[in-house]
């Protein structure tokens, strides 16, 4: 397997353009940003609740 080039792309974009329809896209690029961010918060160990029981600690 090689890399993607542009004419993959564009196959896939379309792919996804008839499969989800012009109104469904941002609905689900909005979800995926969602995604990645909560996903890097986490790897990076700083999900809600320890942020919360740090600052509870903290103030003991």
């Amino acid at each position: 397997m090689g890399r993607l080039g542009m004419p993959e792309i564009l196959v896939i974009l379309v792919v996804v353009l008839l499969l989800f329809g012009g109104k469904k896209i941002p609905e689900l690029m909005k979800g995926l940003g969602t995604g990645i961010n909560e996903f890097k918060k986490a790897s990076k160990g700083e999900d809600d609740s320890n942020a919360t029981s740090k600052k509870e600690e903290e103030t003991k």
